[in-house]
């Protein structure tokens, strides 16, 4: 296929939120070679525009996470926007959802983008948000373990303390350095604000695992997840995770949670005419701390 280059028109950014089984693919970035979610996306756009359309978004996945509430956006040309609906009575955004499910076909429900929305140009699909989501499930016992579910479920092979995993789950919440718990990148800053990381059971007996925060970086739910799996076997004792964190480095530790029960369920955004501000306010606290 031809690919032209992007019009240098007036512009229209459109948020889409997506779905997405992470079993099918090496994660969300794009990767020569590789089966991934943003690639996949990207070559539907393609086909749509005939060019490259570039995608921010939200959070990255790692490979075989999965999303029920991902966020990109993406930037059309007016008349490519104005076009999408143009002689099917519906509107651009309607248009553009069931022209993707069209080329998107082939990925058997893999992905699913479910709502387009024109938005203002201070949006930002990573550095607007307030804070991601995500939620863990857990089955800790054979006749937990329903097959049908075993796409979004870790399978484990030993009871676990589910209490002893809430108290140390609890000890972690707040701002702070999660060196410990964050594969290390050039230039970029491991404090993060963790608003909530919560453990119990379900009523038929499923351990479920819930966190929030305004930023996860590399790794961060699974390896914080899995410190609690340590202390729920009794690997660890009591308050392996708080020690953890009071010295903030990665090291062979650290264990990552498997990817298949974690989920990102939601991104949270600030009211419309606060999109601009938290993005600005977002990259200051990001440069401030890549310069320290």
């Amino acid at each position: 296929m031809r690919v032209r280059e992007a019009h240098q028109d007036p512009t229209q950014r459109v948020r889409l939120d997506l779905a997405y089984d992470g079993s099918a693919y090496h994660g969300w970035a794009a990767q020569p070679g590789l089966r991934t979610v943003e690639g996949t996306l990207r070559e539907g756009l393609a086909t749509l525009f005939r060019r490259e359309v570039p995608l921010v978004v939200a959070g990255r996945t790692d490979a075989g996470v999965h999303a029920r509430g991902q966020v990109v956006h993406l930037d059309l040309s007016d008349a490519e926007y104005s076009g999408l609906g143009r002689g099917r009575g519906i509107t651009p955004d309607q248009a553009l959802v069931r022209r993707l499910a069209g080329v998107l076909h082939r990925e058997h429900g893999a992905v699913v983008v479910f709502s387009a929305a024109a938005v203002p140009p201070s949006f930002d699909a990573r550095f607007s948000a307030l804070s991601r989501s995500y939620r863990y499930r857990i089955a800790d016992a054979p006749a937990l373990q329903d097959p049908l579910r075993r796409w979004d479920t870790a399978w484990h092979r030993t009871p676990l303390d589910a209490e002893a995993m809430r108290l140390e789950a609890a000890s972690a919440a707040g701002l702070q350095d999660f060196g410990s718990f964050c594969r290390p990148r050039e230039r970029s800053t491991t404090i993060r604000e963790l608003h909530g990381f919560n453990i119990g059971r379900e009523p038929q007996g499923v351990i479920v695992a819930e966190l929030t925060a305004d930023a996860f970086c590399h790794h961060m739910v699974r390896a914080l997840i899995g410190a609690c799996l340590d202390v729920g076997e009794g690997r660890r004792a009591p308050g392996w995770l708080s020690s953890r964190l009071a010295e903030p480095s990665w090291d062979q530790s650290v264990r990552l949670a498997q990817p298949a029960g974690l989920v990102l369920e939601s991104v949270q955004y600030p009211a419309p005419e606060q999109l601009g501000h938290r993005a600005e306010q977002t990259r200051a606290l990001r440069r401030s701390a890549e310069q320290t």
